[in-house]
């Protein structure tokens, strides 16, 4: 806070922004220990989130290279400083933590630190995390610790923030969690229902087909051709349904990465030629690329198992500050009107809803025998 108060004051804001601007968990941890180390012109900064078993579930380093991160080898466990922090929540300021008795070492890679500021993060009661600095990049007093009472009194407004941030952040997550788990729920339904439907089918063409053989084996041949078919039917179910089921692996691969392994997995899986497209689009929100990807798979669902298309041609790319995805096919089509009347929607209303919940819109272009266009347009990207 060297710079004055007005420059102090906006460095803090600045901080506390960045923290409300993420919704991913590890995201939040990242911008939280940055803007402490920055902050308080520190060279170490780390934040810990504790397990049940007395290790972390998460801990979040800035100021340590990844090949230095590497070196270091496991998590740490809850012990020294770190257990005492979670266990007495309290602020803990040292002008060398290697004195501390409590203090019990560290691996041969580890940065060697001295000065030491670290202080609970907590919602209520519950402690959720330690977040601590160490060596403070400033003249140290003879015997004392670069961090001052000031420093103490600001990371305690950024732990009291991390609190909040953290917590939505994991709010946030349980709700994605419980979508997922409804969508896993109305996939296994629909899967239920489809493969029942052919297995039924087959029984029965199957058991016409054992009775034809002796009487009539030119019929029971055609109705053997026939299990054949309903067999195939049956395991492109299964794939497709699989494909939809598996999580999306968004946060690791990206949108246009986890979109071209689903179709390329779809197109083997099919008759049909599924081909994707993608080029020229960035990262988006989290909310944004999971709207993006579930129209993307009800499309294609719909082209592959209603259209009777030969080729179906997914694209994502930008329309000057958005990003359009385009699913189009060269199936039978439909009517919109007529099926909206018929009270069938092929998904469509559940399309419409995915993109409108993130300021996006949804267009359909059909029609009898000229196949199908589904667009959806998000902002960013």
């Amino acid at each position: 806070m060297s710079q004055g108060p007005r420059s102090g004051l906006a460095a803090v804001s600045s901080a506390l922004l960045a923290m409300s601007r993420h919704l991913e968990v590890r995201d939040v941890l990242k911008t939280i220990v940055a803007s402490a180390r920055e902050l308080l012109g520190a060279q170490y900064a780390a934040l810990g989130v504790p397990d049940d078993h007395g290790g972390f579930a998460q801990f979040v380093v800035d100021g340590v290279s990844d090949e230095q991160w590497k070196a270091i080898g496991p998590l740490p466990r809850q012990h020294g400083i770190l257990a005492a922090m979670l266990r007495e929540a309290r602020p803990e300021r040292l002008a060398d933590v290697r004195e501390d008795p409590r203090f019990e070492g560290w691996p041969s890679a580890h940065p060697d630190m001295s000065d030491f500021l670290g202080l609970p993060v907590r919602d209520g009661d519950e402690v959720i995390g330690a977040l601590f600095l160490a060596n403070k990049n400033c003249p140290k007093p003879d015997g004392g610790c670069g961090f001052t009472e000031d420093d103490e009194e600001l990371l305690s407004i950024l732990a009291q923030h991390a609190a909040i941030a953290l917590t939505n952040a994991r709010l946030y997550e349980r709700s994605r969690e419980l979508t997922i788990a409804e969508e896993r729920s109305r996939l296994a339904h629909e899967l239920h229902d489809a493969v029942s439907q052919k297995l039924f089918s087959l029984r029965l063409t199957a058991q016409a087909a054992a009775a034809l053989v002796d009487r009539d084996p030119a019929r029971a041949k055609g109705e053997l051709h026939q299990v054949a078919a309903l067999a195939a039917e049956a395991a492109d179910e299964l794939r497709a349904a699989v494909v939809e089921l598996r999580p999306a692996a968004l946060d690791e691969d990206g949108l246009v990465a986890t979109l071209r392994t689903q179709i390329q997995v779809l197109d083997r899986a099919h008759s049909a030629r599924v081909t994707f497209t993608g080029h020229g689009v960035r990262a988006l929100p989290a909310a944004q690329e999971e709207a993006l990807l579930r129209v993307a798979q009800e499309a294609l669902h719909n082209a592959l198992r209603h259209s009777g298309a030969e080729h179906v041609d997914v694209t994502l790319g930008k329309r000057g500050p958005d990003t359009v995805l385009r699913v189009t096919d060269d199936g039978g089509g439909f009517d919109p009107t007529t099926v909206r009347r018929a009270g069938r929607h092929l998904g469509l209303v559940s399309m419409r809803d995915r993109a409108s919940g993130v300021g996006g819109t949804l267009t359909v272009v059909s029609a009898p025998g000229e196949g199908t266009t589904i667009e959806m347009e998000a902002p960013g990207g």
